[in-house]
């Protein structure tokens, strides 16, 4: 059985590209555009991975993974932070919130992929 993924990204260009690239590897994907959805989006799809934007309309990436943590159900899923926050100290903070895997936008194919990999 295919593995599955979540992707919360509210781009509709990165959504589209990072579960095209996710798809032709085989993997199960849910896209989910906006973060209000996502929690209850990963509840029904129950994913191996979730690929989460920081910068959402409505409400932060990082909230979402500090809450998805504090879940009994969502707790064990890994979660890869997409972000175009790169600052100093911003994969740190991430991190602290939860995540296990940090990319920084613009995000390139190859180390995408090694880190879904790395996570899944």
């Amino acid at each position: 059985m295919a593995k599955r993924i979540l992707v919360v990204e509210d781009n509709d260009l990165n959504r589209k590209l990072f579960c095209d690239v996710l798809k032709s590897q085989g993997y199960a994907v849910e896209p989910v555009a906006d973060g209000l959805d996502a929690l209850d989006r990963a509840r029904e799809f129950v994913p191996n991975l979730i690929i989460m934007d920081i910068q959402l309309p409505n409400v932060s990436g990082l909230d979402l993974i500090e809450t998805a943590k504090k879940d009994p159900a969502l707790r064990t899923i890994p979660m890869l932070a997409v972000t175009a926050y790169a600052g100093k100290g911003d994969e740190e903070r991430i991190r602290d919130a939860g995540a296990e895997g940090y990319l920084a936008k613009p995000v390139s194919i190859g180390p995408f992929m090694q880190a879904v990999k790395a996570l899944i």
